[in-house]
């Protein structure tokens, strides 16, 4: 599996081996690379764990294509409805084929337009207003006076893989596989402190991603030392409470 954060560098992780930095990049996150642009003998990994701040629908697709699945967690669903237990987009039922909503007191959506939004393709479907007006449960839908509630879908295959997405990280079996993540915060500590690479040397990019390159060589080298002899990859912080408990008991 394929570990990433937010510093453009990359791990793996395997039950038989300690954690590595395989890719490391001063110019954009190595996931859009990989994602969305084939390179000459690349190595892709079969799984590729990264943090919320790379989660998208666009990307899920781009990794899907490529053979790779992308495990991020999606951000929840932050409109009014969801926040106040009202009716969610995914309580609405939506006929692809006949471009046509229901929602979920039985209503059927007016209008179906395909349009652009910000550079995105999405679709916006409106409900009649004399229907939501008359609805005895508008409050959980809409705070709309005369117009129908309107909802913004993405076209279906970005809708339906979100849908997927967002259901799947709710099991267990997912949490258990993204908690391996759990340890690349401790690697770019690592990183960070004995290779100071949060800030450059050096003026250029590929420079830059040199010098990022040599630094994970670096630490990979003390990394694998470290698991050929046994040795932590770092001292756990000892209170002064268990200092006292340690003194006391000596």
């Amino acid at each position: 599996m394929i570990i990433q954060s937010r510093s453009a560098v990359s791990k793996t992780t395997h039950r038989a081996s300690p954690a590595k930095i395989t890719a490391g990049d001063g110019s954009h996150p190595p996931l859009t690379k990989p994602a969305a642009e084939p390179g000459v003998g690349e190595c892709l990994p079969g799984e590729h764990a990264v943090d919320s701040g790379y989660a998208s629908a666009e990307l899920l697709l781009a990794a899907r294509a490529r053979g790779i699945t992308l495990i991020a967690p999606l951000l929840a669903d932050a409109s009014r409805q969801a926040r106040t237990g009202g009716y969610t987009t995914d309580m609405f039922t939506i006929d692809w084929d006949a471009a046509q909503v229901t929602c979920p007191e039985g209503a059927v959506s007016q209008y179906w337009s395909p349009c652009r939004q910000h550079g995105r393709d999405v679709i916006v479907v409106q409900f009649p207003g004399r229907t939501c007006r008359d609805c005895p449960v508008r409050d959980k839908c809409t705070t709309a006076t005369r117009a129908g509630r309107q909802l913004t879908l993405r076209p279906r295959e970005i809708h339906e893989a979100v849908a997927a997405a967002r259901a799947e990280q709710d099991t267990k079996a997912w949490q258990r596989k993204y908690a391996a993540r759990a340890g690349v915060e401790g690697l770019m500590a690592q990183a960070t402190h004995v290779t100071g690479i949060r800030r450059a040397r050096y003026l250029g990019l590929p420079k830059t991603t040199l010098e990022h390159n040599i630094a994970a060589v670096a630490i990979n080298l003390i990394r694998l030392d470290a698991w050929w002899t046994w040795q932590p990859l770092d001292r756990t912080r000892t209170s002064h409470f268990q200092r006292l408990q340690y003194e006391l008991t000596a």
